[in-house]
């Protein structure tokens, strides 16, 4: 499987350029190859809380079926970052469009105190497969709780899925963190981070993958939108940056 982590600078807030920005990245994991490309935190409003319950999707909502469509022609699966709307209130979601199936929707189990007034915990850990390899997805804070990956590990996933929007001083957190659950539970653990200004921080870009033995294996910048691209069955590596 050949996975595909996309670091890009949201525009806050401007839903219709996040999408152009989506494509684009998209197309080029495309043409590389991927089975699986996966965005940052609310990849496609730009991380602002304040702002989400305006920008809010629906689990059916038309505006994504671009990325089904995507999904569907070239056989790729998608993970982008939403908020949505729910009866209980807004959640911070991932989207996840696969060939031929139903669109999945994730949503943020454990939240920060910060998100607290905007947003409403999920309840429910999805996972799901590409290429018979079973993929546990976090969003950000959730990603840095033990029980978190405690969970995802005791459902069979083979990979840890974090897709974020932290700081640089987030980023030194989470490095060390993610180091040391790969290597508790034997599975690799890919991290997506965005760049930009977000809520009121800087994304500290530096997505990166840990193989099962907790090594860092490859990293990109901190202040440039581009892929990592990971290889499982031959353990190659290709960066592209814009």
């Amino acid at each position: 499987m050949k996975i595909c982590l996309a670091q890009i600078a949201p525009h806050r807030g401007n839903v219709q350029k996040n999408m152009e920005i989506h494509k684009k990245w998209i197309e080029r994991a495309i043409h590389e190859q991927a089975d699986l490309i996966a965005f940052p935190e609310l990849s496609l409003t730009g991380y602002v809380p304040q702002q989400s319950k305006a920008l809010a999707f629906t689990e059916h909502d038309e505006r994504l079926d671009l990325f089904k469509q995507l999904s569907d022609t070239h056989k790729i699966t998608i993970a982008i970052g939403v908020p949505t709307t729910s009866k209980t209130g807004i959640h911070i979601s991932m989207f996840i469009f696969q060939p031929q199936q139903e669109r999945k929707l994730y949503s943020k189990q454990h939240l920060h105190v910060d998100e607290l007034p905007f947003f409403t915990p999920g309840t429910e850990q999805l996972i799901f497969k590409v290429n018979h390899t079973t993929i546990a997805p976090a969003i950000c804070f959730e990603s840095l709780q033990n029980e978190h990956a405690e969970n995802a590990f005791g459902l069979g996933a083979a990979i840890y899925l974090a897709s974020v929007a932290k700081s640089e001083t987030g980023m030194k957190k989470a490095y060390a963190h993610y180091a040391k659950i790969a290597q508790k539970h034997a599975f690799p653990v890919a991290l997506v981070n965005n760049i930009g200004f977000c809520d009121n921080f800087y994304g500290a870009g530096q997505s990166a993958i840990w193989n099962e033995k907790g090594d860092l294996i490859a990293a990109l910048s901190k202040d440039q939108e581009g892929l990592l691209f990971y290889d499982f069955e031959n353990h190659s590596i290709r960066i592209i940056e814009a």
